[in-house]
């Protein structure tokens, strides 16, 4: 049996702990919601810009060709020009009432594409992959960011090396 000593110790050492993380955990929502834009590299900003590139009507035949090589595990293309993949805003939504319902409204100034299914849920997951925190409201769960610039180096990227992808974006209010 435990001394009581050692079982009060127990407690407040969780009480402790309970009040530095809750503080942490805090200032890392606010500041994901805050004007501070949010910053990702290597194999998660090369996933969030493999996902986008497709949709973009900004990037050329080539640059989605390139974006869907590097994406699909072949580092060693022909194209060698660094690629910036934007969108001005994405919003993504599920729902876990209507559990078939996957969509996405991606825009590029102003150019707005509408997804469903298999490609909207794609890219809801690479958001949440690179830390888009969730928001919901009466059934639906929401994803967005906005300002993505994504800078794609296929040089950088064929050396194996982790670099090559970063990735910039605010998270939607």
């Amino acid at each position: 049996m435990e001394s009581t000593t050692w079982s009060q110790f127990k407690i407040w050492a969780c009480i402790a702990l309970a009040l530095v993380i809750v503080p942490i955990g805090a200032s890392h929502v606010a500041g994901a919601s805050g004007a501070t834009p949010s910053k990702i590299s290597g194999s998660t900003a090369l996933a969030l810009a493999g996902v986008i590139a497709p949709l973009s009507p900004i990037l050329s035949g080539a640059e989605k060709k390139a974006m869907a090589m590097l994406f699909a595990a072949n580092a060693d293309i022909p194209y060698k020009k660094p690629i910036v993949v934007t969108a001005d805003r994405i919003v993504c939504r599920t729902s876990n009432v209507d559990i078939t319902l996957r969509s996405c409204e991606v825009t590029f100034g102003k150019k707005v594409r509408n997804v469903n299914g298999s490609t909207a849920n794609e890219i809801f997951a690479t958001e949440a992959l690179a830390g888009i925190p969730p928001d919901g409201a009466a059934g639906s769960n929401f994803e967005s960011l906005s300002k993505l610039s994504c800078t794609i180096d296929p040089n950088a990227i064929r050396q194996k090396d982790g670099s090559g992808a970063d990735c910039t974006f605010q998270p939607a209010d």
